[in-house]
């Protein structure tokens, strides 16, 4: 007997072939919309990740360690081993050396070089901190200790200066600065503070009343021979020992006129000063930092030289500065043998510095020694004339001074 398939099921609920088909087509379609909703979901949820992450990270960088919920985070889930594994981040390189001090010498054209350093410091992002402490050069070993501590925490690169003396960080276990310095004719650098103490100088702000506020009439206007000749505190050693000090340090004996202190200081500049300048060739010392000490003086030549500049570095000079007597001269000069020892040191070190880098020098050197002023007899001579007399040793005197 023959099967009626008419009567099966597919067509008993009125379903035809192409009923079905059209079904199993929607059914189809439905389901593959779905993987690609799924994956747009899933893409910005990955854009998001990343870009958390690249939030997160550059938040870490610039604040030098992982923000506080990383590490509550951390904590919480135990400790990372990424750094067991990798080693911490590498430090920023910074250029060498990072940390300097020029413990300026006064009157020997520290505000000239402070000037400078103003403007450098803007232009190459360096930190410049110049204290304003001017007459505590000397200092206790707690004030030291101090003084140091605080040198060392400064952002760096860094560049610090004030009117001190050599200061031995390695003594108390601190790193020692890179030291800088500036020094001129110990005679020279005397005149300019005896009359700078009194008068000030170009600017115009009474800063030697502000300096010298007790400084009684008499004192303000007393001729500078009389001071050198009878022998005034001011005029005479121990004051006169003014700038070897400055390169000896703290130790007590370093402020006695000696063997023992200008030895230890030329040992210091020896061992600790990467440049001790002579400000009669100033453009050279300045070249000289240049190529030393790049990336906090390219460029200071440039600066020094502009009109600018120029402008701001004339209102710097002494005002009623004069020549002492050629006998006066020669008086001081004796008392200020060890400094002048200490000069002529610095000196030879400088130009054999400009030799070694082979820097062409654009100052001119002395016309001749101060050695001959040694052979000279310490007495006053017979005057011919009184006016004759006082034109001739003026004379001696400027001609010593300019060519020295």
């Amino acid at each position: 007997m023959m099967k009626n398939f008419s009567s099966s099921p597919l067509h008993s609920n009125g379903q035809t072939p192409n009923h079905v088909r059209e079904r199993n087509n929607r059914k189809y379609s439905a389901l593959s919309a779905i993987p690609l909703r799924f994956s747009l979901r899933g893409y910005g949820f990955c854009m998001a990740t990343l870009f958390l992450f690249c939030f997160g990270s550059l938040f870490y960088q610039l604040n030098g360690g992982p923000p506080k919920i990383l590490l509550d985070i951390r904590q919480y889930l135990g400790e990372s081993t990424y750094l067991d594994d990798h080693g911490p981040p590498a430090p920023r390189v910074l250029p060498f050396p990072s940390q300097v001090v020029y413990n300026r010498v006064g009157k020997c054209g520290s505000r000239t070089v402070v000037i400078l350093l103003r403007l450098l410091a803007e232009k190459h992002q360096f930190n410049l901190v110049s204290s304003d402490i001017h007459n505590k050069t000397r200092l206790t070993k707690h004030e030291q200790v101090d003084l140091m501590k605080n040198i060392s925490n400064i952002p760096q690169p860094f560049l610090y200066t004030r009117h001190v003396h050599f200061l031995n960080f390695t003594r108390f276990r601190i790193e020692q600065p890179v030291y800088i310095n500036i020094i001129r004719d110990p005679i020279n650098r005397f005149l300019s503070n005896y009359f700078f103490r009194r008068f000030g100088d170009w600017r115009g702000e009474q800063n030697h009343l502000i300096r010298t506020p007790g400084m009684k009439e008499d004192e303000r206007y007393l001729d500078i021979n009389v001071c050198i000749l009878e022998n005034y505190p001011e005029c005479s050693n121990p004051r006169v020992f003014y700038i070897i000090p400055y390169f000896c340090g703290q130790h007590p004996q370093c402020r006695e006129p000696g063997v023992w202190a200008l030895e230890r200081a030329k040992q210091n500049v020896l061992e600790n000063y990467l440049l001790v300048g002579i400000l009669e060739e100033l453009e050279d010392v300045l070249l000289l930092l240049e190529r030393l000490l790049p990336h906090y003086f390219t460029g200071v030549l440039n600066i020094y030289k502009s009109p600018d500049y120029k402008k701001m570095g004339n209102m710097t000079g002494t005002v009623r500065k004069h020549t002492p007597t050629l006998e006066a001269l020669q008086v001081l000069y004796h008392r200020m043998r060890y400094e002048y020892e200490f000069y002529n040191f610095i000196r030879d070190q400088f130009h054999l510095t400009k030799k070694k880098i082979g820097l062409k020098s654009v100052s001119q050197p002395p016309a001749h020694s101060t050695a001959f002023l040694r052979e000279l007899a310490l007495r006053t001579p017979q005057p011919l004339d009184e006016d004759e007399e006082l034109d001739a040793d003026l004379e001696d005197a400027n001609s010593w001074l300019v060519h020295t």
